[in-house]
């Protein structure tokens, strides 16, 4: 039997604009809506991959540009299933001036959409097309944000344990003083009980010395792990302040573009979890991202997307834990979601994500 004509026919960015089911309080005015690039690209068998990308701060017409320019003229008339050749020739055409920012979300969004493809052709979801390994995977609930105060991060993490979760994330610095931080993560833990998993996220607030004195504070609540605690160039601070936590995991990776961004990771495993990012590298990127983690005896704790993220833990023998912040709920038509803190991969082809049709029209820009 002739395999279908996967030749790319044509490919179109959509802009959303759309409130979150749950306003994100990444600081307390944080008022802003859901802005969502959505990139469809059709073949001549008529499969429609699908790739999008969530923005929290002002960037999507840029990536759009980025798309419409640089990109997706490239790719009109190439065979879909060309997904390494396309990420290769894509990456070394802009490595001199684009090796991060807008052109890493461009191609990432490409090759989300290229790999949805390439599934539906196979008729197979993406875990199994990768070599499935199991078929649930533990997440934990994210997005009790600094913004909502202690007591509001409290209460949002009572919320995530009845709900089954095992693990949840909060947040500390930018807005309270050291403290209040130790404060906050106190009445986590005497909200939460000994029993639930606690994450906390520096979002880069800290220099590496600072990141050492409150690590120790935060150390006698028993975190799970200190991320990002350090911009993501200070290597070394990570390195210190690794060396000097000696109870708690320092982890990060989430602002840093492609393996070679994380490279000195991998030199000096220092950080016994990655979390790297989808946008910032697409899925090809992830799987060997996770490959080289495995060799290092290094794990992955992907950030965000976790409707997409199941298929990259599911088909990978290191996957740590899934983060369900619940930013794109209410945007598919289905999707897979935490039971009981656990996330069982879909069986559809391809990724299997479709955006519902009243949002891709009523909140289109």
């Amino acid at each position: 039997m002739p395999r279908p004509d996967t030749t790319i026919a044509s490919a179109k960015v959509t802009l959303l604009r759309t409130p979150f089911l749950e306003q994100p309080k990444l600081s307390a005015n944080f008022t802003r809506d859901r802005e969502i690039l959505v990139l469809e690209i059709e073949t001549k068998a008529g499969h429609v991959g699908l790739g999008y990308q969530l923005f929290l701060r002002d960037g999507f017409r840029t990536v759009k540009m980025a798309l419409e320019e640089q990109y997706l003229p490239k790719i009109i008339g190439r065979d879909a299933t060309e997904v390494e050749g396309l990420w290769r020739e894509m990456y070394m055409g802009s490595i001199a001036d684009g090796r991060m920012g807008a052109n890493l979300y461009a191609i990432s969004a490409i090759d989300v959409a290229l790999w949805d493809i390439v599934g539906q052709a196979a008729g197979l979801p993406l875990h199994r097309l990768w070599g499935h390994v199991r078929k649930e995977v533990p997440a934990y609930g994210s997005g009790c944000w600094r913004g909502m105060g202690g007591e509001g991060m409290a209460e949002k993490g009572a919320r995530f344990v009845s709900q089954g979760f095992k693990a949840i994330k909060m947040q500390v610095g930018h807005i309270w003083t050291d403290a209040e931080d130790v404060a906050n993560v106190a009445l986590m833990r005497d909200t939460v009980g000994d029993e639930v998993d606690i994450m906390v996220d520096v979002n880069m607030a800290w220099t590496a010395d600072k990141a050492i004195i409150m690590g120790h504070k935060l150390e006698d609540h028993g975190i799970y792990w200190l991320e990002e605690p350090v911009i993501p160039m200070d290597f070394a601070g990570y390195r210190r302040i690794a060396k000097a936590l000696t109870r708690t995991r320092v982890v990060g990776g989430e602002s840093h573009y492609t393996r070679y961004d994380l490279q000195p990771f991998f030199e000096d495993p220092c950080c016994p979890i990655l979390q790297p990012d989808v946008v910032r590298g697409g899925l090809t990127e992830l799987r060997k991202i996770a490959v080289i983690a495995d060799t290092w005896g290094l794990k992955i704790a992907p950030h965000l997307y976790p409707e997409l993220m199941i298929h990259l833990c599911a088909s990978i023998p290191n996957a740590e834990i899934i983060e369900d912040m619940g930013l794109m709920d209410g945007i598919f038509v289905d999707a897979p979601a935490p039971v009981n803190g656990v996330i069982t991969a879909p069986e559809t082809p391809g990724h299997g994500l479709k955006i519902k049709p009243e949002i891709m029209k009523d909140a289109a820009v």
